[in-house]
């Protein structure tokens, strides 16, 4: 295939919080592209995930977004933001909707998020969680919302998902390759290890202290080609929380330590020597100073 015939685009993919956008991306592209975990409003950055097909003659560059909710901090203006800058040069819109709560709070994002002019498609997912029959009235909810395609799918399973590419790649408009061939994504290092650990923190933490962990990478450095030594904060807001990170002898932050340095290994070829601290910094995400420092920044 020449050149000229090469078919590219930017993919927004926009939904409510923890409605498997991260998960999906991350299966279409291969890789960990975005952090996952059960709590809502996980991804608080806008993230790109790349997947090219060279025979095919077709690249995709997906845009996770965080989870559309009402924001109560700086942060939350912050995610906010960037669902918004997410809509400026995207060439296609994907809206993700849980198959066991969507509902009119989807049809309002459709609304005011998605622009008519572009191919917009809903993927329904978590359809391995419902009956095949419950599907029906919610496809036929969205009849009149001006969707090019109605795609169920299981982001954990995979099922569905690749009619969901087909479909996506179906509407690219030709273009140039934006990333070389092997480039899955455009964080660096030190951001992708930030996220590491502030994956395992909210998976292992209890409801209330999630949301108020946020992560800083002071030094990555490699002492001999197969180490690297990697120190990090995690703020917290409260002493208490502080605590809790800490846990029993100190059990619960070598949990966290543990299970980042093991993806940390994979992702960056070496042994990794993690080290980890814990600081206060209370109502960190209404500082502009600490949101700075912690890269949340337009």
């Amino acid at each position: 295939m020449t050149d000229k015939a090469f078919r590219s685009g930017f993919v927004t993919v926009i939904g409510r919080p923890n409605v498997g956008k991260s998960t999906l991306i991350n299966r279409i592209v291969g890789e960990k592209v975005s952090i996952v975990s059960p709590r809502p409003q996980t991804t608080r950055n806008r993230v790109l995930g790349v997947r090219t097909d060279e025979n095919a003659g077709w690249q995709l560059v997906f845009v996770d977004t965080p989870g559309i909710h009402k924001p109560r901090t700086r942060l939350g203006d912050y995610m906010e933001k960037s669902v918004q800058d997410a809509m400026k040069g995207m060439d296609l819109l994907v809206l993700m909707v849980d198959a066991n709560t969507a509902g009119n709070r989807d049809h309002d994002i459709l609304a005011g998020y998605g622009m008519k002019k572009l191919p917009r498609i809903l993927a329904i997912n978590k359809v391995d969680t419902v009956h095949p029959q419950a599907l029906l009235p919610l496809i036929d909810s969205f009849k009149d919302d001006g969707l090019t395609a109605i795609i169920p799918i299981s982001a954990r399973t995979g099922e569905g998902v690749d009619t969901l590419l087909q479909e996506i790649v179906r509407h690219l408009p030709e273009g140039p390759r934006y990333f070389p061939d092997d480039m899955w994504t455009d964080q660096s290092e030190r951001q992708i290890c930030a996220e590491l650990i502030r994956e395992k923190a909210l998976t292992n933490l209890r409801d209330e202290i999630p949301h108020g962990i946020g992560v800083e990478i002071l030094s990555i450095t490699q002492p001999r080609p197969a180490l690297t030594e990697i120190h990090a904060d995690l703020y917290v807001e409260r002493e208490a929380h502080k605590r809790i990170v800490i846990g029993k002898q100190g059990g619960m932050l070598k949990r966290i330590g543990m299970q980042a340095r093991e993806d940390m290994e994979a992702l960056l070829d070496t042994q990794v020597n993690l080290q980890l601290f814990v600081k206060v910094r209370a109502d960190w995400r209404d500082n502009p100073r600490d949101l700075k420092t912690l890269g949340y920044t337009e």
